[in-house]
């Protein structure tokens, strides 16, 4: 028999089976009690219509939920403006800082969810948005701000990039000296620097094997980003060119729209 710890009375007789009864009542009540809430809870899954049927509770898994968009990736090349901007150099010239802060959030270079459909690998610039897109795999683009061609010298369809250069020389064409009279000087090409209208890396679009005349390419005047001022090619900032030059491969596709 186990002793009782010190200090404490012994119950009297009748005091022990009156405790007894009174726990065993106790028990019985909770026990009753809790399969009245596990049936109402739908526990029980047999018999009589019972269980979450019965409720009409949902009982999807929260685990096999889609959500609702693609995970955004990441990319050691998309980070913060004030790296992506900073000062550089680059086959030799020193690409001065872009003050980021005086571009629109917008137009700087992101990660977003595709919005083309097109197949990775593509290029779409998207005229009226002032955008590139670089479709990636997963369901990701890379997004660039953009300069475009003012009225009468934009060109859109489907083509490909049929080459590159990496601080191209640029020749104006003989209907643009035309119109300047002060590009003469370069109708035998300027030579790929600073203040080289093409910036520091150009894409050569072609149609059906042809060059359509139009470039996707750098500037050096950042401030045109967003704006419709250029004789038809496509600009972006000379650290957003330099970057998406080096993501692209010889025959890429490009939607201009």
């Amino acid at each position: 028999m186990r002793e009782l710890p010190q200090g404490l009375t012994p119950p009297r007789n009748g005091d022990a089976i009156e405790t007894e009864n009174r726990l065993s009542r106790r028990a019985v009540l909770s026990g009753a009690g809790a399969f009245a809430l596990l049936g109402v809870a739908g526990c029980s899954t047999s018999g009589g219509g019972g269980g979450l049927s019965a409720l009409q509770l949902d009982d999807t898994v929260t685990g096999s939920v889609r959500p609702m968009r693609p995970s955004i990736s990441v990319d050691k090349h998309v980070t913060s403006p004030d790296l992506m901007y900073a000062a550089m150099t680059d086959g030799g010239f020193n690409v001065p800082e872009v003050p980021y802060l005086k571009v629109k959030p917008e137009f700087r270079r992101q990660i977003v969810v595709d919005p083309t459909g097109e197949q990775p690998g593509t290029i779409v610039v998207h005229l009226q948005e002032r955008m590139l897109y670089l479709v990636q795999p997963g369901g990701d683009a890379i997004r660039y701000g953009v300069g475009i061609g003012k009225d009468g010298f934009r060109w859109s369809g489907r083509a490909n990039i049929q080459y590159g250069r990496e601080w191209p020389t640029w020749t104006p064409p003989p209907e643009m000296i035309a119109r300047k009279p002060e590009l003469v000087k370069w109708q035998g090409g300027q030579p790929g620097g600073l203040t080289n209208p093409l910036g520091a890396r150009a894409l050569y679009i072609y149609q059906n094997g042809k060059d359509t005349g139009y470039r996707i390419h750098g500037s050096p005047e950042w401030w045109s980003i967003g704006q419709a001022m250029s004789s038809g090619c496509v600009r972006l900032i000379n650290q957003d060119i330099i970057d998406l030059y080096s993501r692209v491969s010889k025959k890429n596709p490009v939607v201009v729209m």
